[in-house]
């Protein structure tokens, strides 16, 4: 009876909006009712007054976060956007996929639990849909996969569980993609969209091999850092020329790195704490700013083509022979900023004692096969013993 009282209330509603007899008759009827619902299940947390302006006796389309063309809600931003508010608490209500015309829908940071609503489907013309730093948890739709329009999807900081859905990959449209900062599992689907320029996986627990990836050409981000990613990459990333960032870090990836890597235009290369080995061969004169390959089993002698690093770490790997002498003097003008050797098989630098390094430069040589020429502090994880044992330097060339 209860429901059947509701469903009488709904149906007079939508007819004095029909007839124009309430204040709200510019707005779709059932925009108003899903507006109506999505504000019964969240409520502001305190110190936000994001809800103060939602006066249902009043025109919806002027309440804060709430923008329309003509009848219909096309952008809804749920909670105060300005750094530092609160946000929100409570549920999405799937009466959110009611508004059939919205184009954006976001939620500041905050306090929102609960699973994102199956309904979300519905929205056949949403490009853009933020929800990150809020506390979502349950498993990612497979019905985004109809949201053929779909831009940009961001669900980062959450509690989300599962796999990423083969049809949220397919998704034509997409242009970024942050679901870092989740509990998601399982491996990443293959993504075909065109227009695909970030793709951030961090921060989750995502599996398989990464050998048997192919990504878009159009990407120019890409973080995939701290997961169980394993296999070579091979030529996983072959032909992204406009890649800017890649970061591969805490993975669990083998085999050697390929020397393409270091010719891509980036400004930023991590591929550190992995099992990657064999030598560091680039082709030409590296001009990445960053490069981190520490925490692995590379081996071989360090190239010189990477005295044009700014900041390159190289510690605790298996690194022989002497430092290059490029890369010294490069140190010693202030062209690296940061040079870090420690924990590897290196034979020997060619600086003087006496010599000054600026102070904008750091370098470490700790717990190598020599004296050190020079005494420079080093990051505390360093340790501290100078060199390595004698008897690990004879076994090692050994």
């Amino acid at each position: 009876m209860h429901t059947a009282y509701l469903s009488t209330i709904s149906a007079c509603l939508i007819l004095l909006l029909q007839c124009g007899l309430l204040a709200n008759a510019l707005l779709d009827p059932n925009d108003f009712l899903a507006l109506q619902s999505v504000r019964k299940s969240l409520n502001d947390l305190p110190g936000s007054n994001y809800f103060s302006s939602w006066d249902f006796t009043a025109e919806p389309c002027s309440f804060s976060g709430v923008f329309c063309d003509a009848d219909r809600v096309i952008a809804l931003n749920l909670g105060d956007p300005r750094a530092g508010s609160p946000g929100l608490s409570g549920r999405i209500d799937p009466a959110i996929g009611k508004l059939s015309a919205l184009a954006e829908l976001t939620i500041v940071p905050g306090r929102v639990v609960g699973p994102l609503p199956r309904t979300l489907f519905q929205l056949k013309s949403l490009r853009f849909l933020a929800i990150s730093r809020n506390f979502i948890s349950g498993d990612i739709p497979a019905g985004l996969g109809q949201l053929r329009q779909l831009q940009t999807l961001d669900l980062s900081f959450n509690q989300l569980t599962g796999s990423i859905p083969r049809p949220v990959g397919a998704l034509p449209a997409l242009a970024n993609v942050v679901l870092s900062n989740n509990h998601l599992t399982g491996p990443i689907p293959p993504f075909v969209s065109h227009q695909l320029a970030r793709l951030d996986l961090k921060h989750n627990n995502l599996s398989g091999s990464i050998s048997s990836l192919r990504f878009p050409s159009s990407l120019q981000y890409i973080s995939l850092a701290s997961n169980r990613l394993s296999g070579s990459l091979d030529r996983a990333f072959s032909g992204l020329n406009q890649l800017n960032y890649l970061d591969l870090s805490m993975n669990q990836m083998t085999g050697s790195i390929p020397a393409e890597l270091f010719s891509f235009p980036i400004s930023n290369l991590q591929l550190q704490r992995n099992q990657f080995s064999g030598p560091i061969e680039p082709v030409d004169q590296v001009t990445i700013a960053t490069v981190d390959l520490s925490f692995n089993r590379l081996s071989g002698e360090v190239s010189p083509m990477l005295s044009t690093v700014g900041n390159l770490y190289m510690n605790n790997n298996r690194f022989t022979g002497r430092v290059p002498s490029s890369m010294v003097d490069r140190l010693l003008e202030g062209s690296i900023q940061v040079l870090y050797l420690q924990h590897n098989f290196l034979s020997g630098i060619e600086i003087k004692p006496t010599v000054a390094i600026p102070l904008s430069s750091s370098i470490c040589l700790q717990y190598n096969c020599m004296v050190l020429p020079v005494d420079t502090p080093c990051p505390l994880k360093a340790g501290p013993d100078k060199s390595r044992p004698t008897s690990q330097c004879i076994e090692w060339k050994g």
